[in-house]
């Protein structure tokens, strides 16, 4: 099952274990997975003395990590192939005390302080590529605090579980067995969700204010590119991020980069991480910024959790994120039927019919992947031609299971009660109204700036985007932004960068003729 180069690495990875491990495995002999998951986890251990299985008879298929023989909190109700394999091992290394996805003290200080017995359970696809960042972020806190328990189940295996608690979509986060999360999330959001829904000890806050001499908001190309121009200047700088790579790590594939003739989302951010390593920047990760104001003439953020930062140079480059159609019955059935990532949740609508909302090239391109699993696809798009490239348009237009319909205006989700039974669309040309049965409905209609927490204070136009001049200076001194946050015109990561570099160099322009 495990190759044996990676086996050679696990010995390494595993080679500074100090505590014994255990997989105490509980699962029933004549579960069908049973054998792929012993022979997974004899693999993992025969990779390290300290670590060892236990397996005793169960009514399903389970295993707990233990450490020193005492529970560590964290359960899979899975085989942890695939992207959770790597769950699998940072859950021990994190329990080692070496993971490499361990938060800065401020955000163990929040996670600590979290209230009372915290039973979480997240729901999975293996297939999902959002769900290993939720699952790794919860048990990361597991690790931290031992009030918290957290289980990680794979949908395809416990289906009827699934269906029971009318799961259409992951990762699905259960708190003591109510819904309090789906789909994609940051560290930073989950932590938030668990604090607003448990409570905290509030005299655990950090009430100190950290000075920087400049503070870049936003860890994407221009935040990563503003972060390292500015310290090459010999300035102290913080990156506040919720995380580090931004919207880019969702996408898939980059092949316009130039100088990259091809390369990923998740790669570029890590690319990005390691180029940020060689400089003394402080990357604080899993910040979500409150609100901004001007102290004393100096920019004073505040982020959630307390934590409050002052720099007299700020430079915003929070990106944008999903853009949501705003109809009635979307909110409503989030998670159930109504979804934004085709890769994580297209496999729970295998053989049935969906819609895809936008043609643009991320519309289009979720239409064609879904086309290879679900029964029909239906693309709405609201303007009178479709905007995605030719390449694509010609592709999707040749699959069978798929229709595009032009001119149509989404007006409502409808459901009942549980999941999503249809939409209702409205004709743009004949003004006829229909509503079209589906099971699923995948919005794709681009983004919309991360501009909220600003926009009391510097000047934003009415499509929410920061306005800048051509040096990246806002309304307000000592306040700059860089990248899709911004009126800057195309949104790509090329631009993005460079309007980083400009934001960081303006910014020490005017340092030098304060």
């Amino acid at each position: 099952m495990l190759d044996s180069a990676l086996k050679q690495q696990l010995k390494e990875i595993f080679s500074d274990l100090v505590s014994e491990y255990i997989f105490d495995i509980q699962v029933s002999s004549n579960h069908d997975s049973r054998n792929e998951l012993i022979d997974l986890l004899t693999e993992t251990a025969d990779c390290s003395e300290k670590i060892s299985l236990n397996i005793t008879e169960g009514n399903a298929l389970r295993f707990s990590l233990l450490k020193d023989g005492e529970p560590t909190g964290i359960t899979f109700r899975a085989v942890p192939n695939g992207h959770e394999f790597t769950s699998l091992l940072l859950a021990i290394l994190n329990s080692n005390g070496k993971g490499k996805n361990i938060p800065d003290e401020g955000i163990q200080r929040r996670i600590k302080a979290l209230k009372g017995d915290i039973r979480l359970t997240t729901y999975v696809s293996l297939t999902c590529t959002n769900c290993p960042d939720v699952v790794q972020a919860l048990n990361v806190m597991t690790t931290l605090n031992k009030n918290i328990s957290h289980e990680m189940v794979d949908g395809a295996i416990y289906q009827e579980e699934v269906e029971s608690l009318k799961i259409q979509g992951v990762p699905a986060v259960f708190a003591d067995g109510e819904l309090l999360h789906s789909g994609k999330a940051e560290f930073g959001e989950l932590l938030t969700k668990l604090e607003n829904y448990y409570g905290v000890e509030a005299e655990t806050k950090d009430i100190s204010i950290k000075n920087y001499d400049i503070i870049v908001v936003g860890g994407g190309p221009a935040g990563a590119s503003a972060a390292i121009y500015s310290t090459r200047k010999g300035l102290r700088v913080a990156i506040l991020a919720e995380r580090l790579g931004g919207q880019v790590k969702e996408t898939v594939g980059i092949e316009n980069l130039i100088s990259v003739p091809k390369t990923t989302g998740q790669e570029l951010a890590s690319n990005l991480k390691l180029h940020l390593s060689d400089y003394p920047v402080d990357l604080l990760e899993h910040r979500t910024i409150e609100k901004i104001e001007m102290h004393e003439n100096t920019p004073l953020l505040t982020v959630s959790g307390g934590e409050q930062y002052t720099a007299p140079s700020v430079i915003i480059a929070t990106g944008a994120g999903w853009r949501k159609l705003n109809i009635a019955g979307e909110q409503d059935y989030i998670g159930r039927g109504v979804a934004f990532c085709p890769h994580c949740d297209g496999p729970f609508y295998k053989g049935k019919r969906v819609a895809v909302v936008g043609g643009g090239n991320s519309g289009i391109e979720a239409a064609i992947d879904l086309a290879g699993i679900c029964s029909h696809v239906t693309v709405f798009e609201f303007m009178d031609d479709l905007k995605a490239d030719k390449v694509l348009q010609d592709k999707v237009k040749s699959l069978p299971n798929v229709d595009v319909f032009l001119s149509s205006q989404t007006t409502e989700v409808i459901g009942n009660g549980e999941k999503v039974t249809g939409m209702r669309v409205k004709d743009r040309v004949s003004g006829d109204e229909r509503v079209v049965e589906l099971d699923g409905i995948f919005v794709q209609i681009g983004l919309v700036p991360n501009s909220k927490p600003f926009s009391s204070l510097v000047n934003v136009n009415k499509f929410g985007e920061i306005e800048i001049d051509t040096h990246c200076r806002t309304n307000i001194p000592g306040i700059y932004a860089a990248g899709d946050v911004t009126t800057v015109p195309y949104k790509q990561i090329i631009i993005s960068m460079g309007e980083g570099a400009k934001a960081a160099l303006s910014a020490f322009e005017d340092r030098m003729r304060a």
